[in-house]
């Protein structure tokens, strides 16, 4: 509700200020504090509120009587919208303010707002300081003419609401005068300033600040940069001072203190940013530069300090490493002195806070290294975000040796970014390495720049005045620089900057390359004794099948096993069985709000190798000093490699060298608990000693933590708890900088394990027992038994590096890192079920929500590994490996789900509808739930006196209705077995899904229809026909058997059928990409959420999402993205394929992200707009009662399902040998299958009916009474061991309605997704002769970037009518002018043509289904010179998951053109980096150069490249593909045709120029012909060949 000023007045002293008003100069006399906090915590401003807050404000609860949560703010993710704009001559106008005010009002569908549209979640403006404004008020206020420009400053300043009511404001003002006054700078006053907030929402009022101006001058008439630093110690200061005085907490915020520039931002919306704060209203207030913001963050409470822009930039993306990027800059401050700053460097200090975003963080860094060292803006961008530039061919000497000499000095900060920045000297943006946000600018006639996220923000500019249109490429950098007046470009500016010192030989002389240096030794390696390996593989956990089943096919084949079916296996702290470390911690991935990158495909991007060993001081001048460290290639390390550390000291000629300590991790067995705290000690201490220098010596660079003395009377450490201890210890004492850790143990085996070790802070391990296990199994005839061949140990050892390695980036792109230099001790894992003393000791900072095992348990475990090995009483030799059963069940072995016992009674259940046999299966299961799962250490709060009779429960007939299998697709699963699934569901009124194959269209017209329509990032079968015919489309962003990684269909699955439904080859391999193309934020949720709602209007839209820390704060942003419904999945189900790192590494119960979920979207006030679901291994009632009482309204069957219709868990699913006919395209195999749709549907009755009896037994008549009441469960303490007797499951069974009690905890709304608003009505009304009797149409209109999704509604009246034969083409001609928005095109049905003269955005064309699209500059434009095929025309990913149809582009399109295209004809005039990503069918043809990457991926359909240099095979990724000629006439007239449309739809001068010259030009064409596609072409040939000679 908008509510009048006046009222507010009354209410909480609201007011629209006048300019005239001023306040006096403060006289409060406050002390400054002796010390300033150097805690990474404490002493800067909370830009959030911590959890106690948040639920303050929603409560009304203080904090002691707050109960625990899930929900914890710092894991608030934010996306956004971002511009800038700037006069080249600096000329300041009011044109420049009004243009970024509508700029960022165009942006408003990349910001997002709560439940209250009035409430926005960030928006504000950079200008450059507005001098005649500020002059202006100076003299008007204080009677003073200020100074020249830059001899003064001016800041908004934030103060605590209702500051003005007692001394806080004035105690405010006063720090920040006398520190003004102590660096000799003088406050000439105070004003506040003008807003108007009759427009704002509840949460901005509630927490609006008060907002004055502070005008400091230059007085004693230092330089402008000198003035420029001592603001900015001025600046830090007052914010320690202050947070010390009032707390974090308090609201005090400087918005900027600089000459240069001042920001005005809030918890606005774009459109109210203007109308609030009034100066920029004002004719005065004119600037030559902006930088605009708009945010779309995932929470929705109030936070004026984190909108942005911030000091220096304005950020769109996230950092996902930000835990060890400010962990390693809090360390830093041990060994940081600014030039400029000197002793008073602390002042300065921490430059990262647990208070800051990742935004603040980086812009609080950003600020430090150009103003604390001698650094430019441009350099220190390149620091911190620099491009890929190992392997780079396109990247100059210069460049490579800048970058690999800043890696010394630095980790990247990485993430998907596109960062905007000024300090007045230059304005600029660059983008991540990988290119994962969307960036185009123009450069006008009047000497403009205008950059943005999207274009068309600038509605008033014609394209007659611009005269550049381009887009930021990945890795690079958009500079203005105002002292030359130009836009710089990239190489030219990093070239100046790579060649202002001799980096390339400073790294030539100062690194030492460890595989050298190894090389060098020429070590000669002692045979191994394997008297003793099977014991010490006994102490160390190794078991048979983990050297069997991940090792040995390590060894022999160079990677990492697969397995499916999920997980079943018990948590690590409900095993009675003793468990690694490593087992606690769970691999976090990125899923909404940034992408996870393909390791394999897009491996150019990422890379493994570090510099470790002593940094040197960050903020001094570059010098050789500062590469004077240790390259490791691979983090795995050799045998070699370690004895060369353990057993040699480098030196180099200029006194630097390396030397190690060895600091044994091992204690005396039956020393206790206590002994192994005491060695934990011991070792931190023995570590910092070694590296603190002492009189006369040198400490060392790097420790050595061994445990190789490990035996009967030594227990090792595990060597994740001595990394981490040490770690951590050296952090917080800020020697880690000073030296590298490496670790020699025995217990690290697997890519899990050195995915941990490794992003708890270890520079290398060496896993000696896995060689020496390799070696034995070598020896013993093992591998050759296998495989048939003969290995050597060498090669064994190198296959198995070579699969860590690989298994290594595989984990690092789940999260969307490229480099192991970044993802090092940047902790990106919750750990599940390990206690508090654990995590702080060892892992600080690192999220444990359930408590758990102990140090006491831990030691419990590793005596027992201990006495397996050594056993205390020991009557013979211990010859056997321990076989544990963590991967395939077995008596006596873990716990597992499924058991056989309870598979044969759900089969015999369900195929005898025998409902003693569901009962005996239910019993069974619920048993096994206490030993494995969460939900089993809950039970029913039951109390008879509220119990119902059962007769008046809601019957089994309404359950089943709630009910959805999962979503396997055809393809996975077998033709008979996914129509059984079907036709049971439609059977019960409930839902199947499709999964990502596609459906087959003659299933719509009966009851093997699947309501649920898949799409996934493969985009398979996803057509507007496809969409139309859905009742729900849901969004897979993650699956829980792998969460953040991709899938691979073999050819040998992909029959005729299934190419079919998918649009592809039949034989031919498919892959779905690890992100989806379009979706690299939460933004780009919303905008396939909206392109799927006008894809079929009638319908739901869902998100599958996987259980991890943050999925509550992630699902919020999915329900403000206006999602219908939203699916938790458990780490535990999936049927898909994946290696065994995912399967058991990732993801977590679902149990705990659907209580975060509820509790999250019930704090946002968002949960009633939204529908929850819960899917992982639900099997009986108790599990969906369970789940009810949760929050969950719907429930997901997969596994269950299966083995009703005889599925035996085989768990071969990958392998097409499925031997009952359900996970196989073996025609063979499939007629095995024995499924009928009644076995299903008696699965479901049975278990709808024991929820039934649970309902009665709490006292509930209706699922729908039973939502979200957690009330009715508790910790069921009965059977818990000494590992789970310390689990605490209070945070997940506190009523989500306590926690804000005026908000609903079901779905009781629905979304609006503003449809009736669509341009797209227009043009069905007037398209109606067309749709009711074919008759063709042109309809002429203006579009912008506003229109999203743009004929996307069209479509479905097409393909509702028309099906997938659609219309005749060009039937409908949408006829355009103007700027396409978002999506233009999106599922363009068959007879639709829309031509666009002026340019389009990001996604034109996405999902192509039959129609045309042409995008191309007028011929006015074009007359004045405007040369297309030079400028950018379309975005990025254009024609994703296209399936037919044509599509014709004069000029360039951006990065990812024609992913995953499988039908589609695309003529366009250049691309950029991952063109025809992907690729199984249709036809690609460019005219003009690619980017980098080109084909990875691809195994379908044909390019043609036009290459007139021979430069395309370095950019053309050649794994899948072959370059060819056309070679035969028809193929080339086929080509030639293709261009002659091409000029004809767009008038191309390029394609004309080719035409005239034909027999010229077709020689310079390179075909790219994937390997796979062409072999099935052949054969298909041979095969017709034989058919007609027959």
């Amino acid at each position: 509700m908008i509510t009048s000023v006046s009222r507010l007045a009354a209410r909480r002293g609201a007011r629209r200020v006048s300019s005239s008003a001023t306040y006096a100069l403060s006289r409060s006399p406050l002390a400054r504090p002796t010390s300033v906090s150097s805690n990474l915590i404490a002493g800067r401003p909370s830009l959030w509120y911590s959890t106690e807050r948040v639920l303050e404000l929603r409560s009304g609860l203080s904090a002691d009587k707050q109960p625990k949560v899930l929900y914890d703010p710092k894991n608030e993710k934010e996306n956004c919208g971002v511009g800038l704009i700037a006069s080249l001559k600096s000329v300041p106008s009011r044109h420049v303010v009004d243009v970024a005010d509508e700029m960022l009002v165009r942006m408003s569908h990349r910001g997002g707002c709560g439940c209250d549209p009035a409430s926005g979640d960030g928006a504000g403006m950079l200008f450059g300081m507005p001098d005649s404004f500020m002059r202006h008020q100076a003299k008007e206020l204080f009677g003073v003419e200020l100074p020249e420009s830059g001899k003064f400053a001016v800041a908004n300043v934030f103060f605590p609401p209702g500051s003005d009511k007692d001394d806080k404001l004035i105690d405010c003002k006063g720090i920040l005068e006398r520190l003004v006054k102590e660096r000799s700078l003088t406050t000439i006053g105070w004003r506040p300033v003008p807003v108007d907030n009759s427009m704002l929402g509840r949460d901005p009022l509630d927490s609006e600040p008060i907002t004055e101006q502070i005008f400091v001058v230059n007085s004693k008439g230092i330089p402008q940069k000198a003035f420029e630093q001592e603001l900015l110690r001025v600046r830090k200061m007052a914010e320690d001072e202050v947070a010390g005085m009032l707390g974090p907490e308090s609201g005090f915020y400087i918005n900027s203190l600089a000459g240069s520039h001042i920001t005005y931002k809030g918890q606005l919306t774009p459109e109210q940013v203007s109308q609030y704060y009034l100066d920029l209203k004002d004719p005065l207030f004119i600037s030559h530069l902006a930088l605009v913001h708009s945010r779309f963050s995932t929470n929705t409470f109030p936070s004026w300090e984190r909108a942005q822009p911030i000091r220096m930039m304005c950020h769109n993306g996230e950092i996902n490493t930000l835990t060890g990027n400010k962990n390693w800059m809090y360390s830093r401050g041990g060994i940081m002195e600014s030039p400029i700053y000197g002793d008073d460097t602390n002042h300065l200090l921490p430059a990262t806070s647990d208070n800051m975003s990742d935004s603040g963080n980086f812009d609080s860094v950003l600020e430090l290294l150009t103003k604390a060292s001698n650094r430019s803006l441009p350099e220190a961008v390149m620091m911190m975000i620099p491009e890929a530039w190992q392997d780079n061919y396109n990247l100059s000497d210069t460049k490579k040796a800048f970058y690999e000499y800043n890696s010394c000095v630095m980790e990247p900060w990485d993430g998907p970014a596109m960062v905007a920045f000024t300090d007045g000297r230059y304005i600029g943006a660059t983008l991540d390495r990988n290119g994962l946000r969307p960036s185009r600018y123009y450069v006008t006639k009047d000497d403009h720049v205008v950059l943005s996220s999207e274009i068309g923000v600038c509605p008033d500019l014609p394209d007659s005045e611009v005269k550049v249109k381009h887009r930021l490429e990945p890795g690079k950098m958009f500079l203005v620089d105002f002292e030359t007046e130009r836009v710089v470009p990239d190489d030219e500016i990093k070239e100046q900057v790579s060649s202002m010192h001799p980096y390339g030989e400073w790294v030539e002389k100062g690194m030492i390359d460890l595989e050298k240096w190894t090389a060098q030794k020429g070590i000669t390696r002692q045979p191994m004794d394997f008297s003793q390996t099977n014991r010490k593989l006994n102490m160390f956990g190794f078991s048979s099948e983990k050297l069997d089943m991940l090792l040995m096919p390590m060894a022999v084949g160079g990677k990492e096993p697969l397995g499916s079916m999920g997980n079943d296996a018990a948590l690590a702290v409900l095993s009675e069985h003793p468990r690694q470390v490593n087992d606690y911690f769970k691999q976090l991935f990125a899923q909404v709000t940034n992408p996870p990158i393909d390791p394999i495909r897009e491996e150019i991007v990422m890379s493994l190798v570090c510099p470790v060993g002593p940094e040197g001081n960050l903020l001094q001048d570059p010098s050789p000093d500062h590469c004077r460290r240790l390259v490791v290639r691979h983090p795995v390390l050799t045998l070699d490699e370690m004895e060369t550390l353990k057993n040699d000291q480098y030196a180099s000629g200029d006194g630097s060298g390396f030397k190690t300590a060895i600091i044994d991790v091992t204690f005396p067995a039956g020393s206790g608990p206590d002994g192994m705290i005491q060695a934990l000690e011991r070792i931190c201490d023995e570590c910092a000693d070694a590296i603190q220098d002492n009189i006369g010596e040198k400490g060392v660079e790097g420790v050595i933590l061994s445990d190789r003395f490990a035996g009967p009377d030594r227990i090792p450490l595990p060597s994740l708890l001595a990394v981490g201890a040490v770690h951590q210890h050296l952090l917080k004492t800020k020697q880690r900088p000073k030296a590298a850790i490496f670790a020699e143990v025995g217990d690290a085996k697997e890519v899990h394990d050195f995915a941990t070790i490794f992003g708890f802070g270890c520079d290398g391990v060496c896993p000696y027992m896995a060689y020496e296990a390799l070696c034995k199994m070598n020896a013993e005839g093992m591998m050759e038994a296998r495989t048939k061949r003969e290995f050597t140990d060498d090669e064994a050892m190198a296959n198995y590096r070579k699969a860590a390695a690989k298994g290594l980036l595989k984990v690092m792109s789940k999260m969307g890192i490229s480099t192991l230099q970044s993802y090092k001790a940047a902790q990106i894992f919750e750990a599940v079920g390990l206690a508090d003393e654990v995590v702080d000791r060892c892992f600080t900072g690192t999220t444990t929500r359930i408590q758990g095992t102990d140090f006491e348990a831990i030691y419990r475990d590793l005596e027992r590994f201990h006495d397996t090995a050594y056993p205390p009483h020991e009557l013979e030799e211990t010859n056997l490996v321990r076989s544990d059963g963590q991967f395939h069940y077995r008596d006596g072995g873990e716990a597992h789900l499924n058991t056989p016992a309870g598979m044969v009674n759900l089969q015999i259940a369900a195929r005898t509808n025998a409902k003693e046999a569901y009962k005996e299966f239910a019993r069974i299961t619920n048993e096994q739930n206490k030993k494995v799962t969460l939900r089993g250490q809950l039970k029913f709060k039951f109390n008879p006196s509220n119990a119902v009779p059962l007769d008046e429960v809601e019957p089994v007939a309404e359950i089943v209705k709630r009910f959805a299998t999962g979503a396997m697709s055809l393809g996975s699963i077998s033709q008979e077995a996914h129509e059984t699934l079907a036709k049971a569901m439609n059977h019960l009124g409930g839902r199947s899904n499709t999964g990502e194959g596609g459906e087959d269209p003659l299933r719509f017209l009966d009851n093997r229809r699947s309501s649920i329509k898949q799409v996934a990032s493969g985009r398979f079968g996803v057509t507007s026909h496809y969409l139309a015919n859905s009742d729900q489309i849901q969004i897979k962003m993650a699956q829980g058997a792998k969460p953040g990684e991709g899938g691979e269909l073999p050819g040998f699955k992909v029959s005729e059928y299934i190419a079919a439904n998918r649009h592809t080859t039949p034989g031919v391999g498919l892959i779905s990409p690890p992100p989806h193309h379009d979706i690299y934020s939460i933004e780009d949720l919303a905008q396939l959420i909206h392109d799927l709602k006008n894809a079929q209007p009638n319908g739901e839209v869902s998100v599958k999402l996987v259980s991890e820390v943050g999925v509550g704060v992630v699902a919020a942003g999915v329900a403000k993205a206006l999602s219908d419904h939203i699916t938790i999945s458990g780490h535990d189900g999936g049927t898909g394929a994946a290696a065994w790192t995912g399967v058991k590494g990732a993801g977590l119960p679902w149990e705990l992200g659907l209580a975060e979920t509820q509790q999250t979207l019930v704090l946002n006030g968002l949960r009633d707009r939204i529908k929850l679901q819960a899917d992982g291994q639900l099997k009986t009632g108790r599990d969906v009662a369970i789940a009810a009482l949760l929050g969950a309204e719907e429930f997901g069957f997969a596994t269950a399902p299966l083995i009703a219709m005889g599925c035996i868990m085989m768990r071969k699913c990958h392998l097409n040998t499925c031997p009952v006919g359900i996970a196989t395209q073996d025609e063979e195999l499939r007629r095995k299958f024995s499924g009928q749709p009644e076995h299903v549907v008696n699965y479901f009755f049975f278990l709808a009916e024991e929820v039934r009896e649970i309902m009665a037994k709490l006292g509930y008549r209706t699922m729908e009474e039973m939502i979200g009441q957690t009330q009715h469960l508790e910790a069921n303490k009965r059977g818990l061991h000494y590992k789970s007797r310390g689990l605490d499951l209070s945070p997940l069974l506190t009523p989500a309605s306590e926690l804000n009690p005026s908000a609903g905890i079901m779905n009781r709304t629905t979304q609006d997704h503003g449809l009736a608003l669509k341009k797209d009505n227009s043009f069905i009304e007037k398209a109606k002769a067309a749709l009711e009797s074919k008759q063709p149409i042109v309809i002429e209109d203006e579009t912008n970037n506003l229109d999203r999704t743009l004929g996307t509604m069209l479509s479905y009246e097409v393909s509702s009518r028309f099906g997938g034969e659609g219309l005749p083409d060009d039937t409908i001609h949408l006829k355009l002018h103007g700027h396409g928005g978002q999506s233009m095109g999106f599922t363009l049905a068959k007879g639709i043509t829309l031509t666009v003269e002026g340019d389009a955005n990001d996604y034109t064309g996405k999902g192509l289904s039959g129609g045309k699209i042409a995008v191309f500059p007028s011929e006015d434009v074009v007359a004045q010179g405007f040369k297309a095929e030079e400028h950018v025309v379309v975005g990025n990913v254009c024609l994703y998951g296209a399936t037919g149809g044509k599509a014709f582009f004069r000029g360039k399109a951006g990065e990812r053109f024609c992913v995953r295209n499988s039908g589609a004809l695309a003529v366009v005039e250049g691309v950029g980096d991952h063109g025809c990503e992907y690729m199984t069918g249709g036809t690609m043809v460019c005219l003009g150069p690619t980017g980098r990457n080109f084909a990875a991926g691809m195994s379908g359909g044909i390019a043609y490249v036009y290459d007139p240099d021979g430069e395309f095979p370095k950019r053309c990724n050649m794994g899948l593909v072959g370059l060819e000629t056309m070679d035969t006439p028809e193929e080339q007239q086929e080509v030639y045709e293709y261009i002659q449309e091409h000029v004809a739809m767009t008038g191309s001068a390029v394609g004309q120029e080719m035409l005239d010259n034909w027999d010229t030009r077709v020689g310079q064409f390179t075909k790219v012909f994937p390997h796979d596609y062409k072999r099935v072409l052949l054969e298909r040939a041979e095969a017709a060949k034989k058919a007609a000679a027959a």
